[in-house]
């Protein structure tokens, strides 16, 4: 079992371009690198801040400072300010920042605000495509996949290289069950860059549909070898070994996720399927509880397979005899 869609990493949040411009105020950058810092420690309520200040003062900026006609802005930018030397403007730098924030608010759970600064970002700088990527892993983690399907093929238009589209648009793929678009995305983006962690953790879960379980083990390594602390990607080795019968190392497996994300609720449905099928029925039950303590909504499903490996258990037990 693995996670749903929600879990789409965007990981270009502290590798986008910074393009600043000439009526950029200085305060402005230096919150957006601030903000960027923060970022890179999952400091995502500090970066949110910084990047709103940073988009505060991008966009009013002083009129000795640039020229709001210069970029034929549309209102209410361009506004004059009553009684002030100020106008209100669109400075490029803002779709950045804006784009920037989106991050931070999907990291937070806020998909309605991640978008809501895509849009933003979008309407300032219609060909920023890492904001149609933050955008469609918002739509997708709200279970609107055709919209972040769209934006995903946004994003790949705009560049061909970004390997956070290919990435994610990959996991959709998967999601939807086109299991060699999926094959495919995933593919370019590690020929793109072969050092990100993600796109072979994906990989590994399309393997595992298509019962390659060691092709399956061989990408969820590679992940491992390139983030030692990826709890997802234990948790999808330990279903691969469990698919092969390793029920040891798979518990194994499923504790080292555990260790690394407490609240990693597959890996203790998992490691309680494991612990069935040796049955340990005390660290069984146990791990299915926490389970439900994390997930509800899935009891019920869920129970029908514990239910469905119980009689197997015991059909497998009457033909031994």
């Amino acid at each position: 079992m693995r996670y749903p869609t929600l879990f789409l990493m965007i990981f270009f949040a502290c590798s986008v371009c910074l393009q600043t411009y000439a009526q950029t105020p200085d305060s402005a950058v230096r919150y957006y690198q601030d903000a960027q810092k923060k970022m890179k420690k999952g400091d995502w309520s500090g970066a949110l801040e910084d990047y709103t200040k940073a988009i505060e003062r991008s966009s009013r900026l002083n009129a000795s400072r640039g020229d709001a006609r210069q970029w034929n802005l549309p209102t209410p930018f361009d506004r004059l300010q009553s009684n002030t030397d100020e106008i209100r403007v669109i400075d490029p730098f803002t779709a950045v920042a804006y784009s920037g924030r989106a991050i931070a608010h999907f990291h937070l759970r806020d998909f309605d605000a991640a978008i809501a600064d895509c849009n933003q970002a979008l309407r300032i700088k219609p060909g920023l495509a890492s904001a149609y990527v933050t955008r469609g892993a918002a739509q997708s983690s709200k279970g609107e996949r055709d919209a972040a399907m769209l934006d995903y093929n946004r994003a790949v238009a705009l560049d061909e290289h970004m390997v956070e589209a290919y990435n994610n648009r990959g996991a959709l793929r998967h999601d939807l069950r086109d299991i060699e678009g999926a094959i495919s995305d995933l593919n370019r983006a590690i020929s793109l860059n072969p050092k990100l962690p993600e796109p072979y953790y994906h990989r590994g879960y399309v393997l595992v549909d298509k019962k390659d379980f060691a092709g399956a083990i061989e990408d969820f390594n590679r992940a491992l070898q390139l983030d030692a602390n990826f709890a997802w990607a234990y948790q999808g080795r330990g279903t691969s070994l469990m698919n092969q019968g390793k029920l040891d190392l798979a518990i194994t497996d499923f504790s080292r996720a555990l260790e690394l994300d407490h609240d990693l609720a597959f890996a203790y449905a998992n490691r309680g399927l494991a612990f069935m099928l040796l049955r340990k029925e005390k660290e069984a039950q146990q791990d299915f509880e926490r389970f439900f303590e994390l997930r509800p909504e899935m009891k019920t499903e869920f129970q029908t397979r514990i239910d469905l490996t119980s009689r197997l258990m015991q059909l497998k037990s009457a033909k031994v005899r």
